[in-house]
């Protein structure tokens, strides 16, 4: 390859000082002398379960360890500037210019007082790259590359105002803004739904291929690194598992462990449940927000021991029909009803039973949990609460839901900026957990976790289906996991059901055409797939 080499690293060696339960500190080795080399136009995709030290690496890039985190060892050469070395002015110069960051978590990135296009070009006037009608002008038409709507208004829009996904695009607009040399992109497309996804590779590819810009491609899915990395490479605990062009780790892995990265995508279906007695049930369900009609004319029945995905682009719902059923969010008419109980619209009217009895996992686990708590009283606080456990036998209880949810009972003392994303994702549902509820309403709970953790998860709560009776509201934009784990679907576009019943029924053609867009973005883990797909959709509007 004859591109000039743009980052080096050379066995970077990064560890965390961290809190034990006696009050001290214990050294803990995040990444493990790991060197890569990445040239001009390259993408690298660094893939591996939560807590491999993606993250890490690729922050490693801007010469940056957050939190407790240092680099002790090993040399970052970015564009010949020993990074390392470089002084404070001089990585303040070439972070927002030379190399930009797409954060995992949009939500917990933007400054919420602040219009979204004042943050999006903010790196090109801080940095003198444009002046702000020029930067402004940028930022729109990176709006419209990355299929924001209305691209010449939403950056008037504060970041309450636009859903998850959308925000996860006005991110990456942020960091395409200055024409960097290098993007890190942490699990960017994490929050975005399948039609959207595909628009956003497809764009992120593109600006790649035209702008000769380098990448650092942070995922744990491996379909979508298949769609835009050169090369891939593996890791776990910190240590260099794997690292091979994309087409060979993907069609003949060498090394077990990306043997089972690989075979995770296997399907984990066993038949859909038997019909039983309906526990949750919505009837003629509306809701707005100020004047705009968000659902429309909604209806369900969730029975005993089902799992019912309801499925849909950003925008169409999802999370809004959850926090109705929660009683987060008011609706204008329609009931819900659990068993043979009417749920008051607002949560705050519900018994400490009817609480109890649904439980809701939310999307953002960074922004569900109290920063200045620890594992053990996050989980522990429904056990009090609902159980009435205090104590020891509180304590025993919480580090039993740890090891059903397949975390170290040592972190029960940690702080959740200690975890990585998945681990907090995993807390979030202990918590959940915790008040032996009868439904479970689950926000996207496996957007954050790589296909192990998420197999893992899928195979928990399947079990627990089983064994305690349970029920899931499973939202998501994830069609894979819709099809393993789904008794009935319900499709929401624009906040209309457009298609309802069992599993096989909704997943068997022929389609609406909605549904049939949705099924038909579903990445696999072919080389090439992207641009078949967006080949498919072009001629489809043509």
């Amino acid at each position: 390859m004859d591109r000039p080499a743009l980052l080096q690293i050379d066995q970077i060696e990064i560890v965390a000082d961290v809190e034990t339960p006696e009050g001290g500190l214990r050294r803990q080795v995040i990444v493990d002398k790991v060197s890569l080399t990445l040239r001009k136009g390259e993408v690298l995709g660094l893939i591996g379960e939560s807590g491999a030290g993606k993250s890490t690496l690729g922050l490693s890039s801007m010469g940056f360890g957050r939190g407790r985190l240092q680099i002790i060892g090993g040399q970052i050469l970015l564009d010949g500037t020993d990074l390392r070395g470089a002084r404070r002015q001089e990585l303040n110069d070439i972070r927002g210019r030379k190399v930009c960051y797409v954060a995992q978590s949009a939500a917990s990135a933007f400054n919420p007082a602040q219009k979204l296009i004042d943050q999006v070009i903010e790196s090109c006037l801080l940095h003198g790259l444009m002046d702000r009608k020029t930067a402004e002008a940028r930022a729109r038409e990176l709006f419209a590359l990355l299929g924001l709507p209305n691209p010449d208004t939403i950056g008037e829009r504060y970041p309450h105002q636009v859903s998850g996904g959308q925000l996860q695009r006005v991110m990456t607009a942020m960091a395409l803004c200055p024409k960097p040399d290098l993007i890190v992109f942490d699990e960017p497309t994490t929050a975005l739904d399948v039609t959207t996804q595909i628009e956003v590779l497809a764009a992120i590819k593109a600006a790649i291929r035209d702008t000769g810009v380098a990448a650092l491609y942070v995922t744990h899915d491996l379909a979508v690194v298949a769609q835009i990395a050169t090369r891939i490479m593996v890791l776990r605990h910190g240590k260099l598992v794997e690292l091979g062009e994309t087409r060979q780790i993907i069609d003949a892995p060498q090394q077990d462990y990306t043997r089972a990265l690989v075979a995770a995508h296997e399907v984990l279906r066993e038949g859909q449940a038997t019909a039983t007695k309906p526990v949750l049930s919505v009837q003629a369900l509306n809701a707005f927000y100020g004047d705009f009609q968000v659902l429309k004319e909604i209806n369900f029945t969730l029975r005993a021991g089902e799992t019912l995905s309801i499925v849909g682009e950003s925008g169409s719902g999802k999370s809004t029909l959850a926090r109705c059923i929660a009683g987060l969010l008011p609706i204008r008419t329609g009931e819900i009803r659990f068993q043979d109980r009417r749920f008051d619209p607002d949560y705050r009217a519900r018994s400490r039973q009817d609480l109890r009895d649904v439980q809701i996992v939310f999307q953002m686990a960074d922004m569900a949990m109290n920063p200045q708590h620890r594992v053990g009283e996050i989980i522990g606080r429904p056990l009090t609460f609902y159980l009435g456990l205090t104590g020891e036998k509180r304590r025993q209880r919480v580090l039993e839901l740890l090891d059903a949810i397949e975390l170290d009972r040592s972190l029960i003392d940690r702080f959740p900026s200690e975890l990585s994303g998945g681990q907090k994702q995993r807390v979030c549902i202990a918590r959940a957990l915790a008040a032996e509820p009868r439904v479970i309403i689950c926000d996207e709970v496996t957007s954050a976790l790589d296909p192990l953790v998420t197999n893992s998860i899928l195979k928990l709560l399947m079990k627990l289906k089983k064994s305690h009776d349970l029920s899931y509201l499973f939202i998501t934009h994830d069609i894979e996991t819709v099809r393993q784990i789904s008794d009935s679907i319900l499709v929401l576009h624009k906040g209309v059901s457009v298609r309802q019943g069992p599993a096989e029924e909704v997943l068997t053609g022929p389609y609406d055409a909605y549904t049939a867009t949705l099924l038909a973005s579903v990445p696999t883990m072919e080389v090439g797939w992207l641009e078949q797909a967006m080949a498919q959709r072009q001629a489809a509007r043509a």
